[in-house]
């Protein structure tokens, strides 16, 4: 294998290639005047997103392939902390980044291609698999992304609950064994909250033909998202339900894997496993559902941290 410092990386490969591309630009999916956004967590969180993509498929990692567009006035040692950033996460999740790309640009730019691998198709899993019946899932604990973002942007007074939430969001990892478990495990379709699960779960909805029913008192919220909740005058599930970038895993499957799917999870790690919802026949979607069991029409949306 010869990653950078060639005119071009050489791999090693397996029979199928999982690829995903993602760019971030700021001003739209971050901003460096952020206290929460170092050029280190830049660097981390845009490739967690990236690496995402693959746990959501349930593939291997492999290689990531990172472009920066450097505007002026950021300094060199700026740039070098952004990629380090970038390279300390890849060491945790077992990826190693082999080559890349520097240009400048008008705004800070990143953009990650990943490759992950798999021995066989039927160990990957796509949006499109989720059958009536299947019980939807997630992983971890949602909503504290949109609850930083709040904190960040001053509308919500910071506090040692905010402040253990925003460190807890600066080392935001993709959930790429987990996602490696659902699959083995037998999890219909899957996919990552990169948008909030009132899209995410929607995507599903629609790429399977089925209708998702989340219940919106069941999500995992993330200590410190009530609180932010609480002071924004909003219900407690607002922020896990339509807030971004909390990089969990969404999943359906059948009734009888609820157990093997929790101890698949609970053998890779400690971030467990939530039912919040179930599958059934009807326009394909997803309804979200109050502590009254009434429908309700929110989407989520792509915020900026």
């Amino acid at each position: 294998m010869r990653g950078i410092g060639d005119d071009a990386s050489v791999v090693r490969a397996r029979p199928f290639c999982v690829t995903s591309v993602d760019a971030m630009v700021e001003g739209v999916h971050f901003r460096l005047s952020h206290v929460s956004a170092t050029p280190a967590q830049v660097g981390r969180r845009a490739l967690a997103g990236a690496l995402s993509d693959l746990a959501a498929m349930g593939a291997d990692p492999g290689e990531a392939y990172l472009g920066l567009g450097l505007p002026p006035g950021l300094g060199e040692a700026q740039g070098l902390e952004l990629v380090r950033g970038a390279k300390t996460l890849a060491v945790q999740a077992g990826t190693t980044i082999v080559g890349g790309d520097v240009v400048a640009a008008p705004v800070l730019i990143l953009w990650l291609t990943v490759v992950g691998w798999a021995d066989s198709e039927d160990q990957l899993v796509g949006r499109d698999g989720a059958v009536a019946g299947d019980l939807v899932g997630v992983t971890g604990r949602l909503g504290g992304a949109g609850a930083a973002l709040a904190v960040t942007e001053g509308r919500v007074a910071r506090s040692p609950a905010t402040e253990a939430l925003l460190a807890r969001v600066s080392d935001s990892r993709p959930r790429l064994a987990e996602g490696r478990a659902l699959a083995l495990a037998g999890a219909h379709a899957m996919i990552d909250l990169s948008d909030g699960i009132a899209t995410d779960a929607a995507h599903i909805g629609r790429s399977s033909g089925v209708h998702l029913e989340v219940d919106l008192p069941a999500l995992p919220l993330q200590e410190g998202v009530e609180q932010v909740c609480a002071e924004l005058g909003v219900p407690a599930w607002t922020l896990a339900a339509t807030a971004g970038e909390d990089y969990e895993l969404c999943f359906c499957v059948a009734p009888g894997k609820r157990e093997d799917v929790q101890n698949a999870v609970a053998a890779v790690s400690d971030a467990g496993v939530t039912w919040v919802g179930q599958v059934r026949e009807g326009a394909p979607g997803v309804s979200l559902l109050d502590s009254r069991g009434e429908h309700l029409r929110r989407e989520g949306f792509e915020h900026r941290w």
